[in-house]
């Protein structure tokens, strides 16, 4: 039957004091004569990012079905590595992340605190196989960072609060990876506010929906060098997200990197909210005019953890 809003309440209930419900700010800055446009804030989780809320579903669905002794182990770009570290350590699970390592150091020095154990591997792409051919060999329970249930559904409680705003949303603006924010957000508003367009936002150095969309199966990319370096990256070829992408997204979009530059500049300078690349995606979208907002918009900050370095260059 795939993932199910009931997917999506249950996740809810089981986070809900684990995680933050997060506020959804109007912005000035990007708001005009004939739009409203909202910032969902995911940067103030516990993990600076919305990665959190899939973690803890998958974790505590794992606690809950009596596999408290099972090591998990991952692939990451960054934030999903930091999450499940904190939830792994919070149920006391061992767990071993295979990251890129050219991640951001404030993501692989989150994870290596939390007590994890990294993998080093030379990009996404090299880590994502070496994980499930890690697990798959005996090393544990692998845990995809976007195609697994617990962890769409989770993020798919973001969809939840979106639909519980007071003003009705006509678009929700999610940036895109490998595909679970997005899928997640479209499930539970297609059945909450189905009158609500859903609108992805991949970055032109990693682009595979847009290419597999346009192709009419899974197709690989070359991938390169983002600002947004939790957007890059090739899909599992298992993946569960590129048909639910193809049903519930109502249109991607594709921005550079001097977009990402731009917008993320702009929304420290405007909003005084600190952002990493991946989340300058959707405002990106707005401000370089590849989406023209109407009526009332939400756009997913979906995390902030950037090197100190990094944000100064961009800033500069």
């Amino acid at each position: 039957m795939g993932i199910q809003l009931d997917d999506v309440h249950a996740a809810a209930e089981r986070i809900a004091d684990l995680t933050f419900r997060t506020p959804l700010r109007h912005s000035e800055w990007l708001s005009g004569a004939d739009a409203n446009v909202f910032l969902k804030l995911e940067t103030v989780q516990p993990t600076c990012s919305y990665k959190i809320r899939g973690a803890f579903n998958a974790v505590q669905r794992l606690s809950a079905e009596g596999d408290a002794d099972v090591r998990l182990v991952t692939a990451s770009a960054g934030n999903h590595g930091r999450a499940l570290a904190y939830a792994a350590g919070m149920f006391d699970l061992p767990l071993v992340v295979f990251i890129a390592r050219d991640a951001p150091r404030a993501k692989i020095d989150a994870i290596a605190r939390s007590g994890a154990e990294l993998r080093p591997c030379a990009d996404y792409d090299e880590a994502e196989r070496e994980a499930k051919r890690f697990a798959a060999a005996g090393g544990g329970l692998y845990l995809s960072p976007y195609s697994h249930p617990d962890v769409i559904a989770g993020a798919g409680t973001i969809g939840l609060e979106l639909a519980a705003h007071e003003a009705a949303l006509d678009a929700v603006i999610v940036p895109i990876g490998g595909g679970g924010l997005i899928s997640g957000i479209g499930i539970a508003l297609e059945a909450l506010s189905p009158g609500t367009r859903i609108i992805g936002v991949e970055v032109a150095a990693s682009c595979p929906f847009t290419r597999s969309l346009a192709a009419g199966r899974l197709v690989t990319v070359d991938v390169g060098p983002s600002l947004a370096d939790g957007l890059t990256g090739n899909l599992d070829p298992d993946t569960i997200t590129l048909d639910i992408v193809r049903d519930i997204v109502d249109e991607i979009v594709v921005v550079d990197e001097d977009d990402l530059r731009r917008a993320l500049a702009g929304v420290v300078t405007h909003e005084h909210v600190v952002i990493e690349g991946a989340a300058a995606a959707g405002p990106a979208a707005l401000v370089s005019g590849k989406i023209q907002a109407r009526g009332n918009v939400a756009i997913v900050l979906s995390g902030a953890n950037v090197d100190a370095r990094v944000l100064a260059d961009v800033l500069r």
